[in-house]
């Protein structure tokens, strides 16, 4: 596959497609470069009749930290990203007719989170943390988290993480039921690609169609819940503490949340 791409790397080899972020300089922040090539990326390997599995993981100390908060104006249209970007890409991951498996190979913040449980299967390295990061910046979680962690922790852990926006180590994550293992560091992308060529060796098929069975499984349709983020994200969008929450992180400083 050629790799036409800015802000990802997309490599092949034995059916596998391991899709990288490489912005490593922002722990891989989501701009609007890297959710419109990774759309695209996805849109390709489906494509590929040699590809039968993807791995996504990130370049650098980081997976992925959520929305680049220094992309603009543009980026505080949230309904608008959300729904013309953001969502199309979770979708897209559920929705591809492949396994997808996500590598976590450091902190997965924010939409970071949204992106990694999207997947299908999820491995950790050790030191990795998954963060809820809206909360500190006075925003909803978006991009399906919600969905995904009320589904696999119950209601009362995931309005923890959300409310607090308190790191949820890797170790714990996979005791908690939510990713599938944890891996020392390096040996993450070894023990990935080996289940990668396990799954792209398998009837893909057959697992294509045991996934929309999964999905269909989940309940409350995601296209639902995605539609429901976007309208109270434009809403908390709006907020003094939004706003509040933003200027705290680019001042590096805690923020100081008025409830307005």
């Amino acid at each position: 596959m050629a790799d036409p791409y800015e802000s990802i790397e997309v490599t092949s080899a034995d059916g596998v497609a391991t899709i990288t972020l490489n912005r490593p300089d922002s722990l891989n922040a989501l701009n609007a470069t890297m959710r419109r090539e990774l759309l695209a990326a996805l849109k390709a390997t489906s494509r590929e009749d040699a590809i039968r599995t993807v791995v996504v993981t990130g370049a650098g100390r980081g997976f992925c930290s959520g929305a680049d908060l220094r992309g603009g104006a543009g980026e505080r249209s949230f309904r608008a990203v959300l729904t013309t970007e953001y969502n199309p890409l979770i979708r897209a991951i559920r929705e591809l007719p492949l396994p997808i498996i996500a590598a976590v190979n450091g902190v997965a913040a924010g939409a970071g989170v949204s992106l990694a449980l999207a997947c299908d299967l999820v491995y950790a390295a050790e030191d990795a943390r998954f963060i809820l990061a809206f909360a500190r910046i006075g925003l909803v979680p978006d991009s399906g988290a919600i969905h995904a962690l009320v589904r696999a922790l119950g209601r009362h852990r995931a309005a923890q993480l959300a409310f607090t926006g308190d790191p949820l180590a890797a170790n714990d994550a996979a005791a908690s039921g939510l990713i599938n293992g944890v891996v020392a560091g390096a040996e993450l992308l070894s023990h990935v690609g080996e289940v990668a060529r396990r799954l792209a060796a398998g009837p893909t098929r057959a697992i294509g169609l045991t996934k929309r069975l999964i999905n269909q499984a989940d309940g409350e349709g995601l296209a639902e819940a995605l539609a429901l983020e976007a309208g109270l994200q434009e809403l908390a969008g709006r907020t003094d503490d939004h706003a509040e929450g933003v200027a705290a992180f680019s001042e590096k400083r805690e923020p100081r949340f008025a409830g307005r």
